[in-house]
């Protein structure tokens, strides 16, 4: 997922102005129907708008998943590419993605005030909000020297921002509508298979690598950042079989004996056939019910 180009954050109050004029919205409720919530808002990276590496690229992705079974109406504002920081303060999204599903422009504001912008013109009638983001800001660290420090000091990062993101967001929103922050696969653990098999030593010495840092660093401060505005999180790096003891093998017809961990993000991604991080439509889905499952939860009772 290329990087993009940052710029200084411009002032909300400016950059929300100018999102309401440049985003192309669904039309706002009429004044007096019932305020039942109505749409679904994404934001984030290549995650939340679906991209594998197919011809197009854009495909159905989880927030399809999850708009169908919650009934609301997709509004996404997801931009390939993004970090933490760039969907604060970039303006526009140069990585659009053709056909994305409920996908919003924003050529004149950034990603963040975009979403913000509707969700604060359509208070009342937001049903669900979903992030991912954070992948970006810590891929580089897999080819730097000292990983373990990079992944620290990244994930510093990627705490303040996302703080700093859901805060907005609770405000806009409202105490009652549900944010849902997800993580990823650790598509690391595919440097098993990808792009030799058996793995270089230093290749399984990052893979093993990966998972203590997932587990003990990323996920954790991605967590206690939603959970500062009241927020959820799903921990899609357990889910996808990563914490599950590497001495557990599985026959593959691919592979052969594999670890089971290994074995499944090779069946949820692209990483191991390609070197691509990107779910799969089975990696796509397995997100979309994580979801789907805290929204519930998280509706039920109210």
């Amino acid at each position: 997922m290329p990087r993009q180009p940052r710029m200084r954050l411009a002032a909300l109050a400016t950059a929300t102005l100018a999102a309401l004029g440049a985003v192309a919205l669904p039309a706002t409720p009429a004044q007096g129907a019932s305020k039942s919530p109505s749409y679904y808002v994404s934001l984030g990276d290549s995650y939340s708008v679906g991209y594998q590496p197919v011809p197009g690229g854009a495909t159905p992705g989880y927030t399809t998943y999850v708009a169908a079974r919650t009934h609301l109406t997709l509004v996404n504002f997801g931009c390939s590419g993004a970090t933490t920081t760039t969907l604060l303060q970039t303006v526009g999204c140069p990585a659009v993605l053709p056909h994305t599903p409920g996908g919003q422009p924003y050529p004149t504001t950034t990603q963040a005030a975009a979403a913000l912008a509707f969700i604060t013109a359509h208070r009342g009638h937001i049903g669900l909000i979903t992030v991912t983001i954070g992948g970006n800001d810590i891929v580089p660290c897999a080819t730097k020297p000292n990983v373990a420090s990079c992944v620290v000091s990244g994930t510093g990062g990627i705490a303040t921002n996302v703080t700093t993101l859901s805060s907005q967001l609770r405000a806009a929103a409202g105490a009652e509508v549900p944010i849902i922050g997800s993580t990823y696969p650790d598509v690391i653990l595919g440097r098993y298979v990808w792009p030799v098999q058996p793995p270089s030593a230093s290749a399984a010495s990052l893979a093993k690598l990966s998972i203590t840092a997932f587990k003990f660093i990323i996920n954790p401060a991605l967590a206690k950042s939603y959970a500062k505005s009241a927020g959820a999180f799903v921990d899609v790096t357990r889910a996808s079989g990563a914490y599950t003891s590497l001495s557990r093998t599985v026959d593959t017809t691919r592979y052969g004996s594999i670890p089971f961990p290994v074995a499944s993000v090779c069946s949820l991604t692209w990483f191991c056939a390609r070197g691509d991080i990107h779910p799969r439509n089975a990696g796509y889905t397995l997100i979309g019910k994580l979801i789907v499952g805290r929204y519930d939860a998280m509706t039920t009772h109210k």
